[in-house]
């Protein structure tokens, strides 16, 4: 494996974690198990954040300018179904 997959691996397991604190958060019967999820996700957030800009720095996650008329449509697709 190269480094740019194990980076990828890697912050797809962060995602991953994300998504069961997210939800860990959400489903916590009492105010102490959602703060102690809570905590973990922004945290595990940075860590995904952190991930992501090392990647973004060496070219490995590469990104799409978004066309004005794609934005202008998706805004009025959604401001329409208020």
């Amino acid at each position: 494996m190269d480094d740019k997959a194990i980076m990828t691996s890697i912050l797809n397991n962060v995602k991953g974690v994300c998504d069961l604190m997210m939800h860990g958060s959400i489903e916590s019967a009492t105010p102490n198990v959602h703060s102690a999820f809570q905590q973990e996700l922004d945290d595990t957030l940075r860590m995904q954040n952190q991930i992501f800009n090392k990647m973004s720095e060496k070219g490995w996650y590469p990104m799409q300018q978004a066309e004005q008329q794609q934005i202008d449509s998706t805004k009025q697709k959604y401001s329409s179904m208020q």
